[in-house]
């Protein structure tokens, strides 16, 4: 096993010198996450999806002939992110969250509305269950959303802190209600790291459920779950002391997200820029991080987003995807994440099955996407641009 204190475990004293260009290009090549139960799997999912469907079949067509550079697209987005709660019991540093009255910004979605969304989307084929809240504070409609989506041969992805897996046999209903991944958050290999980032968290409570969580999927002969940790200043020391973390809690795979976002807002940009250490990123450094975890049945990844967007080459969410908040309003992206700072249009009527696609195809969201291909770049994005004025 390699010595969590060789340079795996920090970055280099040189990385900071290395030409920033050359840099950038390494730490693109760096391997990108895979879907935790297999690439196999994810293209099984999305060939039964289709063969249910010769609907959404005919959209994916159309969006695969598409340049996705249309302000009016002739199809419906094949990828959703849905909020199934905007609150959080944690108050992490790097999270707009921890700004709000008592860590909450509006209902929970109710799941009669997300049957009607899924069910008039009909060219759905992956969703992401979560948004800035935790979705297990939900409890039965959160398991019985992703039952529902799991049923249409819908891919989902669901991100937890992992905190609640222990009440009521969570981890077991959570696993039992067959997501495709589990994401869970984990920002720190010690109590006074992880807890300082992840405030009002109890490291050993989490660490138990990760053990809970990983051997019922053991037991039940699947790979599902991803330990994700967002790498900043306060635990940049750690990151192979992070890998090793991985492996004892029975994790297969572990993300290394290598930025901060800024949700969209000033403030937050200015918070996490001082706590970002995107500048010092060492490759080669990163790279022993899988070899590392390679040692020990880990399958180490990296998440960037080294090549910024430009006014040539704008970013593609608006053109494929969108995110719906627990309040039924249309955000452009998970990187803004809160129909506060910027929603397309008013909240959706939760009792229209169509109300989503309409606003997909609406005079609201074709204004939004001429604006970037016209390099009008909306101030809220801009901090994706490499040439935003």
């Amino acid at each position: 096993m390699l010595d969590p204190n060789v340079a795996a475990n920090a970055p280099s004293a040189d990385a900071a010198s290395v030409d920033p260009e050359a840099r950038r290009r390494a730490l693109r090549d760096l391997p990108a996450p895979e879907p935790a139960a297999g690439v196999a799997a994810y293209h099984r999912e999305r060939d039964l999806a289709l063969a249910a469907s010769p609907e959404k079949r005919a959209n994916y067509e159309r969006y695969l002939a598409a340049r996705r550079r249309d302000a009016a697209p002739d199809y419906l987005p094949i990828k959703l992110d849905i909020e199934n709660v905007s609150r959080c019991n944690f108050r992490c540093i790097m999270c707009s969250v921890s700004g709000w009255h008592k860590g909450k910004r509006a209902e929970d979605m109710p799941l009669e509305a997300f049957e009607r969304l899924i069910d008039g989307q009909v060219g759905l084929l992956e969703i992401k269950l979560q948004g800035l809240g935790e979705p297990t504070l939900q409890r039965d409609p959160y398991f019985d959303m992703i039952r529902y989506a799991r049923a249409r041969h819908i891919w989902v992805r669901t991100t937890t802190n992992a905190s609640l897996l222990h009440l009521k046999d969570n981890y077991r209903r959570l696993v039992d209600a067959d997501p495709n991944e589990i994401q869970i958050s984990i920002d720190g290999a010690t109590k006074d790291v992880f807890e300082g980032i992840r405030r009002g968290s109890v490291f050993e409570r989490v660490v138990e459920n990760c053990r809970l969580l990983n051997a019922y999927c053991r037991e039940r002969g699947v790979v599902r779950t991803k330990m994700w940790t967002v790498v900043q200043r306060a635990n940049f020391h750690q990151l192979a002391e992070l890998v090793n973390l991985a492996a004892r809690l029975g994790f297969k795979h572990q993300v290394f997200s290598l930025e901060l976002v800024d949700w969209g807002l000033a403030e937050w940009r200015a918070a996490n820029h001082a706590v970002s250490v995107e500048d010092e990123l060492d490759p080669d450094a990163l790279l022993a991080l899988v070899g590392l975890g390679m040692e020990q049945g880990v399958q180490v990844r990296f998440w960037n987003t080294t090549d910024k967007y430009s006014r040539g080459s704008p970013c593609p969410w608006p053109f494929e995807r969108a995110y719906v908040s627990s309040d039924l309003r249309v955000v452009p992206c998970c990187t803004i994440g809160n129909p506060d700072v910027c929603q397309i249009g008013p909240a959706l009527d939760p009792g229209d099955p169509h109300a989503f696609g309409e606003r997909w195809q609406g005079p609201d969201f074709v204004a939004f996407r001429t604006a970037h291909l016209e390099g009008r770049i909306p101030e809220v994005c801009k901090a994706c641009y490499v040439d935003p004025e």
